[in-house]
């Protein structure tokens, strides 16, 4: 059943409890970050928070937002120095599996869960006041994901609904959602998206729109080319035919350059048909020579350093790193869990992981 714009719900809420606050206003603790642990590259951050962050978006090397479990939220603007940890009230049962943030105080997160647990809440005060914008109504809905290509135009993915992936869109700032009117094509018996990282949906410029999949046969990539108004989709050599198996974060640089990758979930160590690159926006998918993660990834963002351009992936274990134009493998940045990744305009200075039991790390450049 496809959802309409009248099930969108509007509630004002204030943030009533708050674990740990900083800056002025807050009326709470202020928290300072003992010096950061150096894990291979990677500079850990003793957050206070124990909770599963599957969400994470970077606006530049020093503001931060990160969600997850009991509907939780967590930001930084001084790169890590001083964090804020909230809970979204109301929310306590909600785990944000993605986080869209615009600056350092206008962000979104996306619950994902079954009928009235896929929620979208957005806050234009650094996390003060939250405004519910969204609740799905249809049992059949699941959300998975959800991007903005700029402060007004935003778009959510749920799994299959009646046989086809159920997309919604925001022309503005998401006080409105309402489904996409497209002839999208049928779904595979069995086929969805992963929300384990807030990366299986991806948009580029204002027109470009990518979506990743698997659980079935096969693992494809949805793309769109006019905002969802019409779609394709190609089939991709990532491994597939399980229901932990499939597509987990796609990338793109530009129109044309791109990465998905994943793996089996369940098979974290397992290497092999984990990773595949296109260079036509999406319509073909390879490896031809043959350079995987060394493992099951469930995120992957570009970098550019020095005029060369560099790929990082992570996944539950460990973290790799990519540079495309040379000869040589990926190349092993730490054995640690994360479950998500996130790179500001392909800065090397801004790239943060998250992952369970309230792990935050920035990569040193």
């Amino acid at each position: 059943m496809a959802l309409s714009p009248c099930s969108v719900q509007r509630i004002s809420i204030t943030v009533s409890t708050l674990l740990v606050a900083v800056g002025a206003g807050f009326g709470a603790q202020q928290f300072e970050s003992p010096p950061p642990k150096t894990a291979a590259q990677w500079k850990t951050f003793p957050v206070p928070a124990t909770n599963d962050f599957r969400g994470l978006s970077a606006v530049d090397e020093n503001i931060v937002w990160a969600s997850g479990t009991e509907g939780t939220f967590l930001t930084t603007t001084n790169g890590g120095g001083t964090w804020l940890v909230g809970r979204v009230p109301g929310a306590d049962s909600l785990d944000f599996r993605d986080v869209e943030a615009l600056d350092a105080q206008t962000a979104w997160l996306l619950s994902s869960g079954e009928g009235r647990q896929s929620r979208i809440y957005r806050t234009t005060n650094a996390g003060q006041q939250w405004t519910l914008q969204f609740q799905n109504e249809n049992p059949e809905a699941f959300f998975d994901a959800i991007a903005f290509s700029d402060a007004s135009h935003g778009i959510a993915l749920s799994d299959p609904v009646d046989g086809r992936f159920l997309l919604i869109t925001t022309t503005n700032g998401g006080m409105t959602w309402a489904p996409i009117d497209a002839a999208m094509p049928a779904a595979l018996s069995n086929e969805t998206a992963f929300a384990a990282s807030g990366t299986c949906l991806v948009v580029e410029g204002q027109s470009h729109v990518w979506f990743g999949t698997g659980g079935a046969v096969r693992a494809r990539v949805f793309r769109s080319a006019d905002r969802g108004r019409t779609w394709s989709v190609s089939d991709t050599p990532l491994l597939a035919g399980a229901e932990s198996a499939g597509i987990f974060s796609l990338v793109f640089r530009d129109e044309r350059n791109g990465v998905a990758i994943g793996g089996d979930y369940k098979k974290p160590e397992a290497t092999g048909r984990n990773c595949a690159f296109t260079q036509d926006g999406g319509a073909t998918w390879h490896n031809r020579d043959g350079r995987i993660p060394r493992g099951f990834r469930s995120a992957v963002a570009w970098a550019r350093a020095d005029d060369q351009w560099l790929l990082v992936a992570v996944g539950t274990s460990g973290s790799d790193l990519l540079k495309p134009a040379s000869a040589r493998p990926w190349r092993e940045l730490d054995n640690e869990n994360y479950n998500t990744l996130s790179v500001a305009r392909f800065d090397p200075n801004a790239i943060w992981a998250a992952g369970p039991k309230g792990r935050i790390a920035h990569l040193l450049p």
